[in-house]
């Protein structure tokens, strides 16, 4: 390694980290900002308020832009058990499902070291398990996603916006060693899991509101 790499490595790393800005306006973002839904590039994209409310519009850029909700539900008259699982053939004990308005169809990620890895989806298993569901029937397309975790004897499902499902993806893939994640992996999972029913509100009380 030369010097001169060595210099500009230690420069890299003396830098400030250069605050995140809104993707439409450049206008600098809280760091619990909004987020876009990209549909054209399939992606992401981090907004300011304004524009968040701007993209909630109909007929807003032409549709290319659609505002995450900031909505956490779930449904306790609603419970997953073993057979449900197996019937939906999740090989791992996190999963998120949404639907792709592009492809019009369901799809099924998990975290892995990878990143979001997918995951063959039998839209039959998913109708028989989930479809019936009312978290099912609420979801918006390509911005809402049903979060699925399996702990032991212990399931649950919740619907929340499809930009947590991410942060959860990105967080695994930082922290994964080994083959099953380990120690600091699992606590960072039980911790976002943690958050998530902290902010989840029963079906039935979000609808009195």
């Amino acid at each position: 390694m030369t010097a001169a790499t060595v210099g500009l490595r230690r420069f890299l790393a003396d830098r400030p980290p250069q605050p995140e800005r809104c993707e439409l306006c450049g206008v600098v973002v809280p760091e619990d900002h909004r987020h876009l839904v990209d549909t054209e590039q399939r992606a992401l994209v981090c907004a300011c308020g304004a524009c968040a409310l701007l993209m909630q519009q109909p007929g807003a850029a032409a549709g290319r832009f659609r505002a995450v909700p900031a909505r956490y539900l779930t449904d306790p008259g609603h419970r997953l058990d073993e057979r449900a699982w197996e019937a939906l053939r999740i090989p791992v004990g996190v999963v998120f499902f949404f639907r792709n308005a592009a492809l019009d169809r369901l799809v099924a990620l998990y975290p892995s070291p990878a990143g979001a890895t997918e995951s063959e989806l039998e839209p039959a298993a998913f109708d028989e398990v989930l479809g019936g569901s009312r978290l099912a029937a609420l979801l918006e397309p390509d911005v809402e996603a049903l979060l699925l975790r399996r702990d032991g004897d212990t399931f649950e499902c919740h619907l929340v916006p499809i930009d947590v499902c991410y942060e959860l993806v990105g967080r695994m893939r930082l922290l994964w060693q080994g083959f099953d994640g380990g120690a600091e992996a699992r606590a960072a999972l039980d911790a976002f899991f943690d958050d998530v029913r902290s902010r989840v509100r029963p079906l039935d009380e979000a609808e009195r509101t």
